[in-house]
C-alpha cells in the first residue's frame, strides 16, 4: 500500500445530477497503445453492473499532425486541450523515448492543470513527462526498472524508488512497467469509490483487485510450475482464507511440507518478499478493507486480520500505510463518489 498524501480532487459524494469526474489521457505520436488501453479500459468503459457512471473519458493531443501508434496504427484524439481545464485526472502513457525531449508548451499545460487541482498519473516512462514538467521535484517516484538509473541521473532531485509498482504522492502518481499501470489505475478507483467498486472493476479485468504499491517490480521466478511452487500456491490460498489464525514461519513451512530454510528460499523466489512480509501485507490489506467497509472497532479488526490486538495492528498499519487505522478510516470509510442508495 503506497503512502497517500495531499489533496485528492472530487472526493466528496456526488448528487444524482452532477457529472462523473473527467479523466483525460494524453496521447501523442508513437503512443504506447497498451498503456493507453489500460486507461481506456479502467476509466472509459461503461459499467452497467454498478448502475452509475464512474468516469467520463476522453483523449487529448497537443500535436496537430496525424498520429501513429506503436505497431502501425493511425489514430486521432477525440477531445480538445480545453478538456484539460476540466480534468479530474490526467493519465500519461509511456513516453515515446527516454531521450526524446518533452515540448515546453506541453509541460506548461500540465503544470497549469496540476496547479488547478488535477490529479496526474504516469504509466511507465510517462514519468519522464511529469519530471520534465517539474511535478516530481523532491517527491518520491517510480518508473520501469529499465529506466531507473537513467531517471535518477537525469533528475537528481526526484527520490526514485526503483523497486516499487507505483508511488502515490497525492496529486501526482507514478507507476512502473505497463502492468503496474493497471495497479495504479485501480488504486485511484479505490481512492475515489472504495474497495468494493475497485474489486468490481478488477473482476471485469479478470485480475486481482490490488497489489501493494511497494511490491517488487521484478521477481526472479514469477510463475509457479509444479512441486514446491504448487505447494506454495496451496499454502498461500489457505493462509489468505484464514488470516485470523496464528500463522507463523514455522506453521507455514510445515503446511507447505518444507524445511524452514527451503520454504524461505522458495517463497522469496516466487513472491519477491519473505513469507512474514507477505503475511503482514495481506493482514494490513484486509484491515484496510474492513476499515473502509465496516464499523468494527480497531480492536475487533486486529483480531479479524490476525494481529490479535489493536496495538499490534496500529504498529504494522503505520509501518505500511504511514497513517493510523483511525485516520485511514476517517479518510476512506463511506467517502465515496458514488451516490448512496
Amino acid at each position: 500500500m503506497p503512502k497517500s498524501t495531499g489533496k485528492t480532487p472530487c472526493k466528496s459524494n456526488r448528487d444524482k445530477n452532477s457529472k462523473a469526474p473527467l479523466v483525460v489521457a494524453l496521447v501523442y505520436d508513437q503512443l504506447c497503445t497498451f498503456e493507453y488501453g489500460i486507461a481506456a479500459e479502467i476509466f472509459g468503459l461503461r459499467r452497467p453492473e454498478l448502475k452509475q457512471e464512474l468516469y467520463r473519458f476522453t483523449s487529448v493531443s497537443f500535436e496537430k499532425k496525424p498520429l501513429r501508434a506503436a505497431g502501425g496504427l493511425v489514430f486521432k484524439a477525440t477531445g480538445s486541450v480545453d478538456d484539460l481545464l476540466n480534468a479530474h485526472t490526467i493519465v500519461i502513457p509511456g513516453w515515446r523515448a527516454k531521450d526524446e525531449p518533452v515540448p515546453k508548451s506541453w509541460t506548461l499545460q500540465l503544470k497549469q492543470a496540476h496547479e488547478r487541482g488535477a490529479r496526474i498519473l504516469s504509466i511507465c516512462s510517462g514519468g519522464y513527462v511529469l519530471a520534465a514538467a517539474g511535478l516530481l521535484e523532491h517527491k518520491k517516484a517510480t518508473t520501469h526498472w529499465r529506466y531507473a538509473e537513467d531517471f535518477k541521473s537525469r533528475f537528481p532531485n526526484i527520490l526514485v524508488e526503483e523497486n516499487a509498482l507505483y508511488i502515490d504522492e497525492g496529486s501526482v502518481i507514478t507507476s512502473a512497467g505497463s502492468s503496474a499501470g493497471i495497479d495504479a489505475c485501480l488504486h485511484l478507483v479505490r481512492l475515489d469509490y472504495g474497495t468494493e467498486v475497485a474489486n468490481t472493476v478488477a473482476r471485469r479485468l479478470v485480475m486481482h483487485a490490488h497489489r501493494q504499491g511497494s511490491q517488487a517490480q521484478f521477481i526472479q521466478q514469477p510463475l509457479p510450475t509444479t512441486g514446491k511452487s504448487e505447494s506454495l500456491v496451496n499454502l498461500m490460498t489457505y493462509v489468505q482464507s484464514s488470516l485470523n489464525e496464528a500463522h507463523s514461519l514455522n506453521s507455514m513451512a510445515l503446511k507447505a511440507g518444507m524445511s524452514i530454510r527451503t520454504f524461505q528460499r522458495q517463497f522469496f523466489k516466487t513472491n519477491g518478499m519473505s513469507a512474514v512480509q507477505w503475511l503482514t501485507q495481506k493482514r494490513v490489506t484486509y484491515a484496510c478493507r474492513l476499515l473502509e467497509t465496516t464499523d468494527l472497532s480497531v480492536d475487533r479488526i486486529g483480531e479479524e486480520v490476525g494481529f490479535h490486538n489493536a496495538e499490534s495492528l496500529r504498529y504494522h498499519f503505520r509501518k505500511k500505510i504511514e497513517i493510523s487505522p483511525q485516520e485511514y478510516r476517517k479518510r476512506f470509510n463511506n467517502n465515496s463518489l458514488l451516490t448512496k442508495s
